[in-house]
């Protein structure tokens, strides 16, 4: 069985807004960009590979649902397929085109925020966000 890091009890708490209805499906695939990222990663677990430290617990959480919140954002479901860019302009700066792939930690499209909260708690370390 695939661990989830979040409940949508904690997205909706996250992002202010009530959890969308596919809330469950939606972060379970981010858990598993999560644990993507997290491949080198050394912290306790219990028997079903969850976290049990309560600093980790709680960042792998945050991380889940800021790529939920990332992902709605983008209007990207995890598949990529959304991109990043496609004809933004501010003043004399330019960009055009997508993306064609994740740039992020694990080779992941890793949310900021989501990356952040995993420096936080030392799960990344080295990475700068």
């Amino acid at each position: 069985m695939p661990r989830v890091y979040a409940t949508p009890e904690q997205l909706t708490a996250w992002t202010g807004q009530p959890a969308p209805t596919d809330a469950d499906r939606l972060l379970a695939r981010a858990s598993e960009d999560v644990d993507d990222a997290l491949l080198a990663a050394i912290y306790d677990t219990d028997a079903q590979g969850m976290p049990t430290e309560p600093d980790v617990v709680q960042a792998l959480a945050d991380a889940t649902c800021a790529q939920v919140e990332y992902q709605q954002e983008t209007g990207d479901s995890g598949t990529g397929a959304a991109g990043q860019w496609d004809n933004v302009k501010i003043g004399p700066v330019a960009l055009s085109g997508r993306r064609s792939s994740p740039q992020s930690a694990g080779s992941v499209d890793l949310a900021p925020r989501a990356g952040r909260a995993l420096a936080r708690a030392g799960l990344l370390p080295g990475v700068i966000w």
